[in-house]
């Protein structure tokens, strides 16, 4: 094989890698986007149970209700935050492959593209970056949810030994 057959080659390749990387990262998102969707869903029941005459006399009610309430601002914000990643990373490989078509048309038909696939790339890995930020910045949200959900549990669990106490009594 030539030379420049084979550094045309290799040229073309290396965004590929970039581009294998974006695909994982666009998958694990898609999954994460489906969870809080799911998420918000579930909460939605759970008030709409809450709200409901038997639901009211459930322990902690009122506080779940609020725990609820408080929750759905930061779902909101996180799923803004995984869609904004899904299409950062969606535009890196689009960039990507778009490299790899100005390199191959430089190599092939001898068209000059310049510094233009080396521009492209940037644009496509600057892209992954940002998206891949996004994804921190939601992980932190979903985390502050976690927690403020499980001093809830913490609270009705409390609730739940002081009557299995007053019983032993």
């Amino acid at each position: 094989m030539p030379q420049p057959v084979t550094a045309l080659l290799a040229a073309m390749i290396t965004p590929a890698v970039l581009i294998s990387g974006a695909g994982t990262l666009i998958m694990s998102t898609s999954t994460r986007v489906g969870r809080a969707t799911d998420r918000v869903r579930g909460l939605t029941s759970r008030f709409k149970q809450l709200v409901s005459a038997e639901g009211q006399n459930e322990p902690l009610a009122r506080e779940e209700k609020r725990l609820i309430i408080r929750q759905l601002p930061r779902l909101s914000r996180r799923t803004r935050f995984l869609m904004r990643a899904l299409q950062a990373f969606y535009t890196s490989v689009a960039l990507l492959v778009l490299t790899s078509i100005l390199l191959g048309l430089d190599g092939l038909f001898d068209v000059n593209t310049g510094s233009l696939p080396l521009l492209v790339a940037l644009g496509g890995s600057v892209s992954l970056a940002y998206g891949a930020l996004l994804l921190s910045y939601e992980a932190r949200y979903s985390a502050a949810t976690t927690k403020e959900e499980m001093r809830f549990l913490e609270e009705l669990g409390q609730h739940y030994a002081e009557l299995y106490a007053d019983e032993l009594s």
